[in-house]
This record gives C-alpha cells, sequence and structure tokens, in this order.
C-alpha cells in the first residue's frame, strides 16, 4: 500500500470521530414524558412482558435487528494473530457494511482470549441480547469447534464468515464460471491450494451444490491431502481421497478448477499450463494473489479467473452475502443458518450476475456495460439488487427447511433499506 494510502487510511479511521459506527436513538426522548416511559417508571412493563414470554424480547427491544461481529483476533484479514483489541477495526468495518448494505444493526465485541472454551462461553454467556452472531477472524482449526457448539447451544443464528461467507460468494462465481467454460459441476476436477477454515468451507459447500468429493485435491503445506497421510485432523481427514498424487505439480495436470486460499504467488504459469482447457482459476489470496491476473491470462487466454481484489473484474467479496443472510435469517426468526439456506444464497448471487446490470451500478463502478460472462460472473458490491434477492431466497429457504419461527415475511422482496 503506498504511504498516501496508508495516511488515507489512518485519516478515515480517525476523522471526524474516531471509528466507523455509532449509537443512535430510534425513539422520542424529549419530554419528561418520554424519559418516564423510556426507563423508570414505563420500563417495567416490557420487562415483565419479556419475563413471561421471552419471545416478546423481539417486540419490545432491538433484539430482532441486532447482530454482535465478534472476534479475538486470532486471525486477522491476513495480518495474523495480533489480538482481540488490533482486531477492533476491522469488526467496526463488519458493523459499518451490515448497516450499509442490510439495515441490520450491529455491535462489535472483541474477546481477549486465545483459549477457545473461553471464547465460547463468552459468545454463550451474552448471546441472549441479540438476533444473531458473526463470527469473524478465528483462527483454524479452533474456529470450527467454537462455531459448532455455539450453533448447538444458542438458538440464534451463529455464522462463521470467513468460512461460510467466502464460501457462498465463491459457490455462486465458480457456477457460473463451470457454466461459461461448458463444464458440469458433477464431472469438473477441483484442486484446493490451502486447507484453512475459508478453504474447507468452501469444499463443503461446493459439494453441496453438486461437485463429486473424488474430484477434488485438497492441498495443505505438506502437499495432497491423501487417505496414505496419518498427519491429518479432522477436519483435514474429510479430504482425503485414495491417489497417487502428492504435489501441487501433480494435481494441476488435467484440473478444470484451481481455487486458491493460501498465499502470493504459489501458482506457476507453468502449472497453470497444466490445466484443461477453459481454466476456472479463482486465486483469492489478498492482497496478493495466487497468481496475478495478468500472468495467468499471458500464459492462458482461455482462463476464466477470479480474485479477492476490487482493482480486477470477478472479485469474490463476502460483502455480496454476509449483510442479506442475517437479514433474510432475521426477518424469519431463523434459528440457525444452514446448509438449505447457504446454497440458496449462492444460486441467488449466481442468477443475479445473469440480469443486466442497472444503470446506478455501471455509474458506481465507471463502466458503459456489465453483462454476463468470462469478466463478469459475479455482480458487484454495490448492485442494491443483492439485497432483495438474497435476503428473499435465505428466508424462503429457512421457512422450507423448517428453521424459521416466522412466517415468509409480507414485505419481501426489500427493494431498499427503506422497506425494512
Amino acid at each position: 500500500m503506498s504511504e498516501d494510502m496508508k495516511q488515507a487510511a489512518l485519516d478515515y479511521h480517525a476523522n471526524p470521530k474516531p471509528g466507523k459506527i455509532s449509537v443512535e436513538l430510534t425513539t422520542r426522548a424529549e419530554t419528561s414524558r418520554d424519559l418516564s416511559l423510556a426507563y423508570s417508571p414505563g420500563v417495567a412493563e416490557p420487562v415483565r412482558e419479556i419475563a413471561q414470554d421471552p419471545e416478546n424480547a423481539y417486540k419490545y427491544t432491538a433484539k430482532g435487528n441486532l447482530v454482535a461481529v465478534i472476534s479475538n483476533g486470532s486471525a486477522i484479514l491476513g495480518l495474523g494473530n495480533l489480538g482481540s483489541l488490533a482486531s477492533k477495526p476491522v469488526m467496526e468495518g463488519k458493523s459499518l457494511l451490515f448497516k450499509k448494505f442490510a439495515g441490520v444493526d450491529s455491535i462489535d465485541i472483541e474477546v481477549d482470549t486465545q483459549d477457545p472454551q473461553e471464547l465460547i462461553d463468552t459468545v454463550k454467556l451474552i448471546a441472549n441480547t441479540f438476533g444473531g452472531i458473526n463470527l469473524e477472524d478465528i483462527k483454524a482449526p479452533e474456529c470450527f469447534e467454537v462455531e459448532r457448539v455455539l450453533i448447538e447451544q444458542c438458538d440464534i443464528p451463529i455464522f462463521h464468515d470467513d468460512q461460510h461467507g467466502t464460501a457462498i460468494v465463491t459457490a455462486a462465481g465458480m457456477l457460473n464460471a463451470l457454466e461459461i467454460a461448458g463444464k458440469s459441476i458433477d464431472s469438473a476436477k477441483m484442486v484446493v491450494l490451502g486447507a484453512g477454515a475459508a478453504a474447507i468451507a468452501c469444499t463443503k459447500l461446493l459439494i453441496s451444490c453438486g461437485m463429486q468429493a473424488n474430484n477434488i485435491f485438497m492441498l495443505d503445506r505438506k502437499g495432497v491431502i491423501h487417505s496414505g497421510r496419518d498427519d491429518l485432523n479432522e477436519h483435514k481427514a474429510e479430504f482425503a481421497i485414495d491417489t497417487d498424487k502428492r504435489t501441487l505439480d501433480d494435481a494441476m495436470d488435467g484440473a478444470d478448477v484451481f481455487l486458491g486460499l493460501s498465499g502470493p504467488n504459489l501458482l506457476s504459469p507453468e502449472q497453470l499450463a497444466k490445466m484443461a482447457s477453459d481454466p476456472i482459476v479463482f486465486a483469492c489470496s489478498n492482497p496478493d494473489p495466487e497468481i496475478k491476473p495478468e500472468l495467468a491470462v499471458e500464459t492462458r487466454s482461455d482462463v476464466i479467473m477470479a480474485t479477492g481484489r476490487s482493482d480486477y473484474p470477478n472479485q469474490v467479496n463476502n460483502v455480496l452475502g454476509f449483510p442479506f443472510i442475517f437479514r433474510g435469517a432475521l426477518d424469519v426468526r431463523a434459528t440457525k443458518i444452514n446448509e438449505e439456506m447457504k446454497v440458496a444464497a449462492a444460486h441467488a448471487i449466481k442468477d443475479l450476475a445473469k440480469e443486466a446490470a442497472p444503470a446506478e451500478v455501471l455509474k458506481a463502478y465507471g463502466v458503459d456495460s456489465l453483462e454476463f460472462g468470462r469478466d463478469y460472473i459475479i455482480p458487484k458490491p454495490m448492485d442494491s439488487r443483492l439485497l432483495g434477492a438474497v435476503s428473499g431466497a435465505v428466508a424462503k429457504a429457512a421457512v422450507d427447511s423448517g428453521v424459521a419461527r416466522q412466517p415468509y415475511p409480507s414485505n419481501y422482496p426489500l427493494n431498499s433499506i427503506d422497506d425494512i
């Protein structure tokens, strides 16, 4: 990052007030009567109603539109384990995105512990405050257990966005890329470089979308994850297959898809050249991808390329998913975000890329047109149609799969934040 950009980022976070979020009042507090209703003695009435029936918390408090963004700072972006306090700008940023794109009120909570059980206990004890919890920047493999236990023990949606948000947007783009390449998901061969939280979640969701597990070669730092290895944890072991392939060179030979969630410049031109026709390359390491798009296109003119960066086409960006996934889940009061809801979100994002982009999106990105094809397989984050498309698909899937406590909302589909 240039010095000018570094300073601009610091100034952005410092001015006009430190941070990116604040609390606002949603009701009157102008008169003595207002204060009597807001606090003593009036506040006793909703207290009694909630004590009689906990569901009344959704009627009389902000719980139903409130999401906590929670981290222990053990895996902050690509910066590593810098501690809980250092994660606060990221968590505030997540809260900003919830509010900006989906009208969801959000507060960040940084938990100062590296102990997974302490993190679980803390989140569980405060979960009643919120309508949902977005876990963020928690390192693998601890993140799997933290999320699993919290889902079991809480009756509100618990969602680790580093896993599932990445997976949903990746799946949406991948399904479109396969269609453009004329390839079937149930026969495509995929190489996954990386075996952390995002890589495992992406692979699981792609399997839910129809990819065959025996066509997937996942690699960690020691090479291909195969059935002959005895050094695999339970999460990696799920993807161990019977193969004689051992290296990335071996795995790339004839592969249809490369999914990188690892580190910069780990895919060579020679390895890309080994792939099948119309190769699909999702090089999602940030800020530097596994292979630079310019080099990929120079090596293979038929490549369909996606990255995690906004300055290249086909950005895999979690903001296409998580605000609207929570919007839909909150609005039907879902008890969890299940596989059906994730698949529904992926398909809603996928389908939106096939529709003509509205003028407001073209203006926001300074282009004359955006048409479904090799350079446009995923919608842009500023596309306001995501709100209606994704939240509606998620809400319907929640109702259909039996995890919703409220019916499909009468005000859906949402056309703007004003409809909420």
